[in-house]
């Protein structure tokens, strides 16, 4: 069975977001990465760039496939996870805590009313 933190918001492409205040921490649920496998390379943006919800900004590599990764909400990149860079299976083994992706400035809080709570995420999954 997969983790699924009671204190996130979800979506239905995979991607978990932690919000405190106007800050959106994103990153992938420990269901994707299991079914993903091994991280083997992950791309984000940089620092400054601008994302709409539900566009692409970046994406993972595991040993069986490449996937994109979808920002959940509208926002400015205001900080990427360094250390994916040079350790990308963090996504695998702490993917709700180290192995975080990006973090946004929301400019519209209002998209958070979409996307999943983790008991509409559980069933979305099973």
């Amino acid at each position: 069975m997969a983790d699924v933190p009671a204190n996130l918001k979800y979506t239905k492409d995979h991607e978990w977001v932690l919000v405190e205040g106007k800050t959106a921490r994103v990153g992938i649920t420990d269901y994707a990465q299991k079914q993903l496998g091994d991280i083997v390379f992950v791309e984000l943006p940089k620092v400054g760039a601008k994302r709409e919800a539900e566009q692409a900004f970046g994406s993972v590599e595991s040993v069986k496939s490449v996937s994109e990764l979808y920002a959940p909400v509208s926002g400015t990149v205001t900080r990427v996870n360094e250390e994916l860079i040079s350790d990308a299976e963090l996504v695998n083994t702490d993917p709700y805590g180290d192995g975080w992706m990006i973090e946004l400035a929301m400019t519209k809080a209002g998209e958070l009313d979409g996307l999943l709570t983790a008991a509409q995420y559980e069933a979305y999954i099973d």
